[in-house]
């Protein structure tokens, strides 16, 4: 009888105000949303600098004939000898951070640009003999660059030492910077489902103020009291969770597999699957369940005195 009461109030506190509780789902489902985006935006920064990272290498340009009649100081002691190249090949390999060490000559260098840059009106113009020769260099650790930087910059024979990262970092900067506003927003969303929250309680308790009144003279438990007045709250958070994990499922539906289709469109990109959304789901159905009860356990304390 007990649990059929305190259902029965449940219902009666969710349709006398229903224009908030709606409010309520709304702000919930929004922000609960935008967390897990945030959590999947993150992840898939993760998994991008690991799958580029991996594929990244130190370039060490080496200076040719060209770089060395050109006068730049950093070649001014001619083009790279046969000896100079085994002796960089060679120090290069005994480092421990290096994991492959390629020797890239001007043809293949040539070969390269006439495959990214052939139809291009410049790409008439450029010769085998004015490409640089490199070392392409793959690290263990490619956050460990500046140790070969270090070691091979300045050093004879060699043009620079460049690090291919600096051109993927803007992109992921970007990303952890949208992922940071996608989290500003969450809090500002949450912030305002808490106040609805607690407007909502303090609502409910006053236009049922005489049920109460009566229930305290009945000899009534504080916790019986309040009960009613926190499962409104953590049904209506629990509505928005759902929705927010529906939300969820449909933007990884449209956005990468249908619709926008990115998965199609960005072949370089290895998209985060539905098991990465699925398993966000339940930490957002906790978070729609507790946080509004809490709230609506704060909020009683306040405005009703049982």
């Amino acid at each position: 009888m007990r649990a059929q009461f305190v259902m029965s109030e449940i219902g009666v506190g969710l349709r006398r105000n229903l224009t908030m509780t709606f409010a309520v789902i709304v702000s919930v489902a929004l922000s609960l949303a935008l967390f897990g985006g945030a959590l999947l935006m993150r992840e898939q920064v993760s998994s991008m600098k690991g799958y580029w990272y991996d594929k990244v290498n130190v370039s060490i340009f080496l200076c040719n004939k060209n770089d060395a009649e050109s006068g730049g100081s950093r070649c001014s002691k001619g083009a790279v000898t046969p000896q100079q190249m085994e002796e960089i090949e060679a120090d290069l390999k005994k480092m421990d951070i290096v994991k492959q060490v390629h020797h890239e000559t001007a043809d293949e260098a040539f070969s390269h640009y006439q495959e990214q840059y052939g139809k291009t009106p410049v790409a008439g113009y450029i010769t085998p003999d004015q490409m640089q020769e490199s070392f392409r260099v793959k690290l263990d650790d490619p956050q460990k660059y500046q140790v070969v930087a270090t070691a091979f910059a300045g050093r004879a024979g060699v043009e620079s030492v460049q690090d291919q990262r600096e051109t993927l970092e803007p992109l992921f900067e970007m990303m952890n910077g949208m992922n940071m506003a996608a989290l500003a927003v969450m809090a500002l969303m949450l912030l305002i489902a808490l106040m609805l929250i607690v407007n909502t309680v303090r609502v409910s308790a006053f236009s049922r103020r005489r049920e109460t009144g009566i229930m305290r003279l009945v000899g009534a438990s504080s916790f019986y009291i309040q009960m009613p007045f926190i499962m409104e709250a953590a049904v209506a958070g629990a509505i928005g969770g759902v929705v927010a994990c529906g939300m969820l499922l449909l933007g990884r539906y449209f956005l990468i597999d249908h619709g926008v289709a990115l998965a199609d469109k960005i072949h370089t990109v290895d998209f985060l699957g539905w098991d990465a959304v699925i398993t966000k789901m339940p930490l957002i159905l906790v978070i729609s369940l507790l946080m509004p009860a809490l709230a609506a356990l704060v909020a009683l304390r306040k405005y009703l005195k049982v």
